[in-house]
């Protein structure tokens, strides 16, 4: 595999929110969610912008105007956003967030980031006690032909598509452990959160309650 191959696209990065999912199990739409005072979609742009990115937004199931640029899904879940989001900008890196992960530092986007454009990588990635995590995802925007085709072979699940795409377009994928970002000082959490918990997706009511109590008390929500 030779990273050289992924490169040629315009330089800069793009950062999205993934918030196109059907919430069944949250019952309403997880994005108007609110989470210690705020909305779930309004903490996923604030740690977009806080890794330095303008934040934009891939599928919305309500009006999600007013929070950021909104660009369509087709309703064809977080891998057609994902696709979508590529499509739409020429941006030769693209940052993806879920909407439901409020937990996550903005320092681990960063240094996923940097590690992407310093190696060339196709696709960067997140790991916690050993475990892959899809998002976040720096996705290089040459893979968007072989994530589309992934898309259209019904291929739906991200990490097997990212991991797909990457071995057939030689553009490599790249596993950063969490645990060796904090003890080398490169990624903090903003509320001292072990990293166990940075991944926790909000899907239920439970999962709200329980990412509430991690939650510092006193902890101002800017």
């Amino acid at each position: 595999m030779n990273s050289a191959d992924c490169q040629g696209s315009p330089s800069g990065t793009a950062g999205y929110v993934l918030a196109g999912g059907a919430s069944s199990r949250m019952g309403k739409d997880k994005a108007l969610v609110a989470f210690h005072g705020q909305a779930l979609i309004v903490h996923a742009t604030t740690l977009l912008r806080e890794a330095g990115l303008r934040a934009a937004i891939a599928g919305a199931r309500s009006d999600l105007s007013a929070f950021g640029r909104v660009v369509e899904d087709g309703g064809l879940g977080p891998l057609g956003g994902i696709c979508a989001a590529l499509g739409a900008d020429q941006r030769e890196y693209a940052v993806f967030v879920s909407v439901d992960t409020p937990l996550l530092p903005a320092g681990l986007l960063a240094a996923q980031l940097e590690s992407a454009q310093r190696t060339g990588m196709g696709i960067t990635l997140a790991s916690v006690s050993g475990f892959p995590q899809t998002f976040p995802a720096v996705v290089h925007r040459s893979l968007l032909p072989a994530l589309e085709s992934e898309l259209r072979a019904g291929n739906g699940g991200c990490f097997a598509a990212f991991r797909s795409a990457a071995e057939r377009t030689k553009c490599p994928l790249r596993i950063l452990a969490v645990e060796e970002l904090v003890q080398a000082g490169r990624v903090e959490h903003p509320q001292a959160l072990p990293a166990a918990y940075w991944f926790l997706n909000l899907n239920s009511p439970v999962d709200l309650a329980h990412a509430e109590s991690l939650w510092p008390v006193g902890h101002r929500v800017i």
